[in-house]
């Protein structure tokens, strides 16, 4: 037996006993599988497995999907991030249930040309719901054929990419391409894990490369490693009247259509309440006096996220406005953009960006959000 044949045999004899339990597994419904892989697209399993079935209790079908309003889906993508993923998955149902009839396309290449599906999307929906031998390419593929034939070259180069698509595809089993492709998945999720692999415990151990040259925790090998760009926002929270003004991200940038809080970008986090007074002076009321217009309550505690290519820091300020004034006068001079909505609305109707949400849930401040 060769080391292909090995490969492919025990990994399989792993699968039969050993993998994950979900709910996806098995299902040969191709709305159910697109609607679980795009949901686990640069997602962790046990986080996208709460949203795969509000998904699917609120949308059974790609019909129910295609009629539901896009402010809909966006509130309950929230908390998942990469927020065009759910915009494309509104756009490609819409497709299929008005242009398709509801069918969804059968070969690779069908599935490749639908809106926010990739070359490993299409062999995943391939495989699993219609048999066909087309091998996924994902991290922890890379990292399965890495170290068990020791592949030395960087993941991050197109070289790597057409010589692992080459070598997933002559490993993989033409007669059990679903479950070949779950197995590689499974098996680089709680076996061959990015640290501290179970080598020990692991059934390809006799003929793994990585692990008899001593380089398991080397490879895959990656060329450089990414700079992220540090970014800082002042978010405001401004209430008026029992409402609180919120605005919508339209520019070309991150969270593109997603709801916030009025915010002053910044080159660093302001410290002390001086600070946060001259930013509010500045950038909200510089047309009235100070204490006049604004009451600066509380500052919430720092709060990170990371992103692709961007790191967040952003720190949260509850702002009282006085009731003597008219909500027009505000959102012309001070809140371009801005709208005011209910504690209650922005609880169930407006889809904001994890950082936000992560504030809200946590109650830091005293608006009674939750």
């Amino acid at each position: 037996m060769n080391n292909r044949d090995f490969f492919r045999t025990r990994l399989l004899g792993w699968f039969e006993t050993s993998h994950r339990p979900l709910p996806w597994k098995g299902e040969r419904d191709p709305y159910r599988i697109w609607l679980s892989e795009i949901l686990l697209q640069q997602t962790r399993v046990e986080q996208g497995l709460p949203y795969y079935q509000k998904f699917t209790e609120h949308f059974p079908d790609v019909h129910a999907l295609a009629r539901a309003p896009e402010e809909l889906v966006l509130k309950l993508w929230e908390g998942l991030g990469y927020y065009s993923r759910a915009r494309n998955l509104h756009a490609t149902a819409k497709y299929i249930s008005g242009t398709l009839g509801g069918h969804f396309p059968d070969t690779y290449e069908g599935l490749r040309a639908l809106k926010g599906v990739g070359d490993y999307t299409a062999a995943a929906i391939a495989s699993f719901a219609f048999n066909l031998p087309h091998a996924v390419l994902d991290g922890n593929v890379y990292r399965v054929l890495a170290r068990f034939f020791g592949i030395e070259t960087p993941t991050d180069t197109g070289a790597a990419k057409k010589e692992f698509a080459a070598l997933a595809a002559q490993v993989l089993d033409p007669a059990r391409p679903g479950d070949f492709n779950q197995a590689m998945m499974d098996f680089g999720a709680t076996q061959c894990t990015p640290r501290q692999a179970l080598c020990s415990s692991c059934p390809l151990q006799s003929g793994c490369v990585a692990l008899q040259s001593g380089i398991v925790d080397a490879l895959p090998a990656r060329s450089k490693k990414m700079i992220k760009k540090e970014r800082f926002f002042v978010y405001f929270i401004i209430r008026f009247r029992d409402k609180i003004f919120v605005r919508q991200r339209t520019d070309k940038d991150i969270w593109q259509n997603l709801w916030e809080f009025p915010l002053v970008e910044t080159n660093a986090l302001p410290e002390g309440r001086q600070a946060f007074g001259e930013l509010i002076r500045q950038h909200l009321f510089p047309f009235q006096p100070e204490d006049e217009t604004a009451l600066l309550r509380a500052v919430s505690m720092p709060y990170r996220q990371v992103l692709t290519h961007r790191v967040v820091n952003a720190v949260f300020c509850e702002i009282d406005l006085p009731d003597n004034r008219s909500a027009e006068v505000f959102e012309k001079q001070a809140f371009e953009n801005c709208r005011l909505v209910t504690r209650e609305e922005l609880k169930k109707n407006i889809a904001v960006p994890r950082i936000i949400a992560r504030f809200l849930q946590e109650k830091v401040l005293t608006l009674g959000l939750i």
